[in-house]
């Protein structure tokens, strides 16, 4: 995807520091970040991020269209990415990863 969307390296940078930060550190909740539901795992919480501004799409601001699927440990406070995907290209995220790699 780095390919495509050169500017996405930075802009997962710039989302972690300030979005997520917000969500999960100063628990500041707001619409463009949603937990996933009934997927069976409890641990890690597994969260979409719905509004992701990404640069290399200009002119479309946090209404891009890509679409961040990430684990949040919150007793370790750790991020971890499962998948970005273009909007255009997946309707939804790949619940069968998430469940292959987080499933016990």
């Amino acid at each position: 995807m780095a390919k495509k969307f050169p500017s996405l390296p930075d802009d997962l940078e710039t989302l972690v520091s300030t979005s997520l930060n917000l969500y999960h550190k100063l628990e500041i909740k707001h619409d463009g970040i949603k937990r996933i539901e009934n997927l069976g795992v409890d641990r890690p919480q597994i969260f979409k991020v719905l509004k992701f501004a990404c640069r290399a799409l200009k002119g479309r601001g946090a209404k891009s269209g890509l679409r961040l699927i990430y684990a949040y440990y919150p007793d370790l406070d750790k991020i971890e990415f499962v998948e970005v995907y273009f909007k255009a290209d997946q309707v939804n995220e790949n619940r069968a990863r998430i469940l292959g790699l987080y499933k016990k």
